[in-house]
């Protein structure tokens, strides 16, 4: 599966650094996937929701790891040069509410 776009929305917050919306082989779109400063460095998570026990299920998510891998990557990679294109920023800003456990 070729993913034809990847872009990214930043977001200057403790945690959240940006979501991404990505285009696979320019028919299908996901929405709302996002880069987040985890424990150990920036990772992606999948666009989720709240369910009744109060933890989070993903919507969409790859079924194996060579495809993840190279989701992340390209996801991460046009982070890092938005970042670049964006210069500076403000300290970040806490944001009530992002608790996903990142």
């Amino acid at each position: 599966m070729e993913i034809t776009e990847v872009r990214i929305h930043l977001r200057n917050e403790a945690r959240l650094k940006a979501f991404a919306t990505v285009t696979f082989e320019n028919a299908f779109v996901v929405h709302n996937m996002k880069v987040v400063n985890g424990n150990n460095g920036l990772i992606v998570c999948m666009p989720s929701r709240k369910i009744k026990d109060g933890t989070y299920k993903d919507i969409a998510h790859p079924i194996n790891n060579e495809f993840r891998g190279k989701l992340e990557q390209l996801i991460l990679k046009e982070y890092e040069l938005e970042v670049a294109k964006a210069g500076p920023v403000p300290e970040p800003t806490q944001t009530e509410g992002f608790a996903e456990g990142y």
